[in-house]
């Protein structure tokens, strides 16, 4: 059969079959606290984890410990009075006879000690070196989101990986105050990297909620004091991405606000050394400062940081190199003041805005100037952290911080990364697109591409949080990582760490997939598609991927048929690179291939696939139903 038909079950489904599957077990057994129902990594998610279950007579809290290779690399949670106990264990050794205790609350007395066995994981092999002490990262560990075929971990002061993610969950990894983390889905709706929304999940890897976001989520989110999430996503109806947002409810997943980034700056007012007609903005963080009522969005292909009122999406400020921007624009840009260093970002990430005010970026600082015959070379390249006090009614500016420049290029990253603050002058730089080539130079080319075209280009990410002008921790990966955060993976609330059993819901629409309208004159091929171009199908709840390779230039298009109507779909088989892959995790080896996807919003009934390659239409075989 010369094209691949599958119908792929959603994450949350398999989830749920698995979980049904393990309760069965559980309610036909007698399982005690001596002899419980272990289950390795039952949400088919995080290869470090398992779920004990057992039943006592008597209602009663219980303690777990899994044990780390030391004491000090314990992690330990209480959860409430029961009978009926499903405990979600996390932080397991990769390749590892893993010991679990468990003891009633304050009965140590009672302690059973059971033994886990995990199989090898290929992301405990990625860490490099870390530097720091038990002491200051006691029970946290480093959460690390992917940016290339490498995905999400979380590393221990000892430098083990405690938390092993199997599918490609993307951006950035945020906690919510229920316990639960918010992650990009798995679900790639466009190349290179827009999917289809936000998974609410448990370390264990129970996925809770899927925010789906119409036309793609990509790079950031932000939950609101009421609940409520914005995202990023796109403006694809106009052939625009990373250029818009969306506010989207906490309990439904629908839209209730969305913002336009042309509404505020003019695509083409200043232009980075990364900058498309396509990827005009590039936006790759949002933050909400309830102090001001304005959202701060970084746009790297702008070389800006730009505030806009919540409310009504007015522009209040931007913070960019004011040379080259138009006049319009010059009144809402800081002019510099006060003493020491003060240096102007370029094509930074993960913009944010401390309590006190001020603002903080990573300076990716790539290019390193708004003129092009300014530009910096790789190896002349530096990044940064840094921290700027702004004064809004003076428009000033000034340096107040920064980390990384002292360490040229080794930490230098020319696309992802990003800041925390904790406290003053308690903050995490994460320069996590770091790429060398075989001969020791930066590279040139951003860590996926690199990573494609030379397997001897070494990957690094490096994260060090500084307290004052001490150094606390560093940690050094061998990938590039996109974003890095510092989390427990039990939540220290009670309560929070509970398994909610049953499945997870699909909130949210995907939106409509443009078509197009242009009728091409075709024939029928008469014959099957060539086997070369390894087609392939995956049918989905509420989406439909076609896969196939073409040689570069040719004119193709996906269509979609039924008595009622018949829907076009472009296929791009353009070439060429773009200025900005923050996550390469879903880029294919071979350039030839592409992958299209085809939402079933607006679709309704059964559709015969078939495939039009320059003049001839070819019948697929294939039948979807949406």
């Amino acid at each position: 059969m010369a094209v691949k038909y599958t119908y792929k079950e959603h994450l949350i489904t398999r989830q749920a079959k698995s979980e049904k599957k393990m309760l069965k077990e559980f309610r036909e057994g007698t399982y005690t606290l001596e002899k419980p129902l272990i289950k390795y990594n039952p949400y088919l998610l995080n290869t470090l984890s398992a779920v004990i279950l057992f039943r006592t007579e008597e209602a009663t809290a219980i303690t777990v410990r899994v044990k780390g290779k030391t004491e000090k690399a314990d992690f330990y949670h209480t959860f409430p009075v029961s009978k009926e106990h499903i405990l979600p264990i996390v932080g397991l050794y990769s390749d590892y006879e893993n010991k679990i205790e468990l003891y009633p609350y304050q009965k140590p007395n009672q302690k059973v000690t059971h033994t886990i066995k995990t199989p090898p994981v290929k992301g405990a092999e990625l860490v490099e070196r870390v530097e720091t002490t038990p002491e200051y990262m006691q029970d946290n560990v480093m959460m690390l989101a992917p940016a290339v075929s490498d995905l999400a971990i979380a590393v221990d002061y000892a430098g083990d990986v405690r938390l092993d993610f199997s599918e490609a969950l993307v951006w950035d990894i945020k906690r919510l105050p229920n316990g639960n983390f918010l992650m990009g889905s798995e679900r790639l709706m466009k190349m290179p990297y827009f999917v289809s929304g936000i998974y609410e999940l448990s370390a264990v890897g129970k996925i809770y909620k899927e925010y789906r976001i119409p036309h793609g989520y990509h790079h950031d989110q932000y939950t609101l004091p009421n609940g409520d999430i914005i995202a990023l996503n796109c403006d694809i109806p106009n052939g625009t991405v990373e250029d818009m947002a969306v506010v989207i409810d906490r309990e439904t997943g629908h839209v209730k606000k969305s913002y336009n980034f042309k509404n505020f700056i003019k695509p083409g007012s200043q232009k980075s050394g990364s900058w498309s007609d396509e990827d005009w903005f590039h936006c790759n963080a949002v933050w909400y400062d309830e102090h001001s009522n304005s959202l701060t969005f970084s746009g790297r292909h702008i070389n800006a940081m730009v505030n806009i009122d919540f409310e009504t999406g007015d522009l209040n400020w931007i913070i960019s190199d004011p040379e080259g921007w138009p006049e319009e624009y010059q009144k809402y840009m800081f002019k510099p003041v006060g003493q020491g260093d003060f240096e102007w970002q370029y094509e930074q990430h993960a913009n944010l805005i401390t309590p006190l005010g001020d603002v903080m970026c990573f300076d990716n600082h790539h290019y390193g100037s708004q003129v092009k015959e300014n530009y910096l070379a790789p190896n002349d390249s530096y990044s940064r952290g840094v921290k700027y006090a702004i004064d809004t009614e003076k428009m000033e500016i000034k340096q107040l911080w920064q980390y990384g420049k002292e360490r040229g290029k080794e930490f230098f990253s020319p696309y992802i990364c990003n800041v925390k603050y904790y406290n003053e002058g308690y903050y995490l730089t994460h320069s996590g697109g770091i790429a060398y080539d075989r001969d020791g130079n930066a590279s040139a080319e951003l860590g996926p591409f690199a990573r494609i075209d030379d397997p001897e280009v070494k990957l690094k990410s490096i994260t060090v949080e500084t307290v004052g002008d001490k150094k606390e921790f560093e940690l050094e990966v061998n990938s590039n990582y996109y974003r890095a955060n510092k989390n427990t993976l039990y939540a220290k609330e009670s309560g929070q760490n509970n398994l909610a059993l049953g499945q997870g819901q699909l909130l949210g629409t995907l939106g409509v997939t443009p078509t197009m309208d242009v009728e091409i004159p075709t024939e029928d091929a008469g014959v099957e598609l060539d086997d070369w171009h390894d087609a392939h199908i995956t049918d989905e709840v509420d989406m439909l991927t076609f896969q196939a390779k073409f040689e570069p230039g040719t004119m193709v298009l996906l269509v979609l048929e039924n008595e009622e109507e018949s829907r076009q779909y472009f296929i791009s088989t353009s070439k060429g690179k773009r200025g900005a892959m923050c996550t390469g995790t879903f880029l294919p080896d071979d350039d030839r291939e592409t992958r299209t996807v085809v939402t079933k919003d607006g679709l309704d009934g059964e559709y015969q696939v078939k495939l039009i390659i320059n003049d001839k239409k070819y019948d697929l075989g294939v039948k979807v139903r949406a």
